[in-house]
């Protein structure tokens, strides 16, 4: 549905496991990681949200991995609206080691917006449909400390 937005980190030593690998909860703080620059990018900073009463939860997430990630590998997240419903809608976020782009993972979230004070849902509103629409086509934001140019 949009173009993927990229955010890339570094692993760190330790967020690997006994195998010497990613451990598999880390992945859903990737995901939140990812989300939240997506979120800055096309709503602007989380406040905006707050301001105009509302708020985005976690309803469901799935993962599914490819190969294994390890200590100081940069990961590339690439993020981009699945689906839209009323008040609900789906990420896509696609792991991959930088810069060969081998698979790592995938997962897949999906968001209600809230009211921030009662947690009832409430419709998405339509300037921000817009965004999630058209994601943020070209845009890398980095904490990796790598060269960003593809």
């Amino acid at each position: 549905m949009s173009t993927p937005f990229e955010y890339r980190l570094r692993v760190r030593y330790a967020e690997c496991d006994a195998q010497g690998v990613v451990f598999n909860a880390r992945y859903g703080d990737y995901a939140d990681l990812a989300m939240n620059e997506f979120v800055r990018t096309l709503f602007g900073n989380y406040q905006n949200l707050l301001d105009q009463d509302l708020d985005i939860q976690v309803v469901s997430m799935t993962i599914n991995w490819q190969a294994p990630a390890r200590f100081d590998d940069v990961l590339c997240a690439r993020v981009q609206t699945q689906k839209l419903g009323n008040t609900s809608f789906t990420i896509g976020v696609d792991f991959s080691r930088y810069p060969e782009a081998e698979p790592v993972a995938h997962a897949e979230l999906t968001y209600v917006f809230v009211s921030p004070d009662s947690l009832t849902k409430k419709p998405i509103p339509e300037t921000m449909r817009q965004s999630l629409e058209q994601g943020a086509p070209g845009v890398v934001i980095s904490h990796a400390g790598e060269d960003q140019t593809p």
